[in-house]
């Protein structure tokens, strides 16, 4: 048989690896290299005396983020689209079995996270849906462990994982009022109503959410795959709206060639994909149904495409970014290493435009982001390093010029050292009172960010909705917080503006006084602030001008999508204290490592130039030692001009390029540096779910 261009022969006689799990390994593989030049940098920082407290927390923070970066990918549908089949397919089949449960009619009943954390053993997490009836979001939930129920995975027996994994399928029958309080009941369901009219009973899910840990190479190499219900489970999780599908790094949403665009379908579409997922791609499962032996393979192929149109059409997307395939016949083909029904169930295409635009888009942004806030942190170091030499290079020809004069010019450049030595503590002197100026004003900026203020706020908001609970009173609360967030982001950005410019004056000074690099301190961004806040405030619209919330008025619904609001409102506040508190600790900050690095070496050089002028042993020893420090000096700005190359290589992206935008949102933020992950604290991906 021939091989699959998209794919190449893996370690063991018999299989193939798709491009997508070669690119994941790729991927993880240049993630591991970039730490390591990172590690460099900080072992020169450390043999160089340069390494400071905040420059080393934000160094290891950088490489906490490389270390738990993930690819996110969330696949949503209506029931019986194949999407568990799509999963077990993409990521799965070398289990040589279905790993999740995948059968005819509604299989995935709760939200299911699927990655992997080293510090905990393999696992299945289940939250019953009796938590549905607190306040509780799912972020709080995750930190309460006993709440969850654990059942352990045997991944050494296939048949005991499967039967494991058969927790996610759980259901129960409830009556009708239950139901509606865990805001389950849908009178628009014809199979709710079938069954409540002939049993009195509403199906529900036995779990609220799921969470399994799994050791698969793909999902070590850094992979977290989210499978989410149907429409009526993820109509009643509104907090899945807010973040997951905004904060995947891929949204693939599932069809199928026998059912076509449904209703259900549609609506996922439009409220849940269409305008939320930055990087979307349409997979038209079940195409097998028409390989029925009665068309050519030729006739075949037309109508897939003419679907593929129609798709396309339909919602309004390139249909370069719809799949044909079959899930099930990829599945069977890979598990029986079967190449020519591998190419014909059509993954490859799907799996080479995630492998080819996702990996490789994510690859670039997070590339970019640590690259250009690393390399900053070096072109810094080099220029205090650079001082460094400069110094000792007169310090050198100083003690040069000292030996081969006499007394009373020897006198003459000490007096000149010493005059210098006075100037910059003048200029010292200078900078602590401007740095003074800028920490009370810092204080002052980062006040309009605290929790407590926004706290007040968020109660307020909720006082005044009052026992409503209605979709005109949660839009009417979202606008004044949006309002309130973006006057205050203005208000913030003109402090900043001040901070900056007295920061500007402090540059200036050493620039013009004592030849330092002229240079400008950072602007401060809040833009990332407020598009957050906007992304917010058009969710909320959306949600408040949907007909079936309109009309019902569902005011556990409203609720829990409040909640699951505020939740969100405090993390972009969190997140903007976080960039506003790592802006000042730079606006100066590298001027204050020139600074307290140039004044160490003109005391030494005028401890230096003292000794050699009173003792002519000392000039000797003083000349020997000076010429060994310069070499070693230059030595180190050499090696760290080698890390810096190296880091660049480590980039990957064409700095003439922008940013590609898809993906750009979710991984940066305002002033260049990376966002803590999506997954910040695995287990616990589903953090960006609140």
């Amino acid at each position: 048989m021939s091989m699959l261009p998209t794919e190449k022969v893996s370690d063991q006689p018999g299989l193939v690896t798709s491009s997508l799990s070669t690119k994941i390994t790729e991927y993880s593989e240049w993630r591991t290299s970039l730490i390591a030049t990172i590690d460099e940098y900080i072992d020169w920082l450390g043999q160089s005396d340069s390494l400071d407290a905040v420059q080393e927390l934000r160094l290891y923070d950088i490489k906490e983020i490389l270390k738990k970066d993930q690819l996110v990918m969330a696949f949503l549908a209506e029931f019986s689209r194949g999407k568990t089949e799509t999963i077990n397919a993409l990521f799965f089949s070398d289990f040589n079995q279905r790993l999740l449960p995948s059968a005819p009619g509604r299989t995935t009943m709760c939200p299911t996270e699927i990655f992997w954390d080293a510090r905990e053993e393999p696992c299945i997490k289940l939250l019953p849906i009796e938590t549905r009836q607190t306040d509780d979001s799912l972020t709080y939930l995750k930190t309460t462990s006993d709440i969850w129920h654990k059942i352990r995975l045997d991944v050494t027996s296939p048949d005991s994982m499967k039967e494991a994994l058969k927790a996610l399928i759980q259901k129960r029958e409830v009556n009708l009022e239950t139901a509606k309080s865990l805001g389950f009941w849908n009178e628009d369901d014809p199979s709710m109503r079938r069954l409540l009219a002939e049993k009195g009973t509403v199906e529900i899910p036995v779990w609220r959410h799921a969470l399994i840990n799994y050791p698969h190479p793909l999902l070590r190499n850094g992979l977290a795959v989210i499978d989410t219900p149907g429409l009526n489970t993820m109509g009643a999780e509104p907090e899945l709206t807010l973040s997951i599908i905004p904060n995947a790094h891929a949204v693939l949403f599932l069809t199928a060639t026998d059912t076509g665009i449904t209703k259900s379908d549609m609506q996922i579409w439009t409220e849940y994909v269409q305008k939320r997922a930055a990087h979307k791609l349409v997979v038209l499962n079940k195409i097998d149904i028409l390989w029925d032996g009665l068309e050519s393979e030729a006739e075949v192929d037309a109508l897939i495409q003419k679907q593929i149109q129609n798709t396309a059409r339909e919602l309004g997307l390139d249909s370069r970014n719809i799949f044909a395939m079959s899930a099930q016949k990829a599945l069977v083909a890979k598990i029986r290493k079967d190449a020519a029904l591998l190419k014909r169930s059509g993954i490859g295409s799907l799996e080479d435009a995630l492998a080819n635009q996702l990996i490789e888009s994510k690859h670039e942004i997070l590339g970019r982001a640590v690259v250009t806030e690393c390399s900053n942190m070096i072109r810094s170091s080099r220029k205090v390093a650079q001082m460094r030499v400069t110094t000792m290079k007169s310090q050198l020809a100083d003690l040069k010029e000292i030996q081969s004069q006499n007394r009373d010019s020897s006198k003459e450049i000490l007096a000149n050292v010493v005059a210098e030595r006075k100037r910059y503590e003048a200029s010292v002197l200078t900078f602590n009172q401007g740095s003074e100026k800028i920490k009370r004003l810092s204080d002052k900026l980062l006040r309009h960010l605290s929790l407590g203020y926004l706290d007040t706020t968020l109660e307020q908001t909720k006082q005044d909705m009052g026992d409503s609970w209605t979709t005109v009173g949660l839009n009417k609360g979202i606008r004044s917080l949006t309002k309130l967030a973006i006057n205050l982001a203005e208000e913030i950005k003109l402090e900043g503006k001040t901070i900056k410019k007295h920061a500007d004056d402090l540059y200036h000074l050493f620039w013009s006084k004592h030849s330092f690099e002229k240079t400008e301190a950072i602007e401060l961004d809040m833009s990332s602030f407020i598009s957050n806040m906007q992304s917010l405030e058009k969710i909320t619209n959306d949600f408040c001008t949907d007909p079936v919330n309109v009309l019902t008025e569902k005011h556990f619904l409203i609720r829990k999508f409040y909640l699951g609001l505020g939740a969100q409102i405090q993390a972009n506040f969190e997140q903007a204290h976080l960039e506003c508190n790592r802006w000042l600790n730079v606006v100066i900050g590298e001027l204050k490592t020139q600074i307290s690095s140039h004044k160490k070496s003109l005391d030494k050089r005028a401890e230096s130039l003292m000794e050699s002028h009173n003792s002519a042993d000392k000039l000797i020893k003083n000349l020997e030692l000076t010429e060994k420090e310069f070499s070693k000096l230059l030595q180190q700005s050499n090696q760290l001009d080698a890390i810096l190359l190296k880091l660049m290589r480590c980039a990957k992206f064409d700095a003439s390029k922008p940013s590609p935008a898809s993906l750009n949102a979710p991984n940066l933020d305002s002033n260049g540096f990376t966002k803590p992950p999506l997954v910040a604290d695995a287990p616990h991906i589903g953090r960006s779910l609140n």
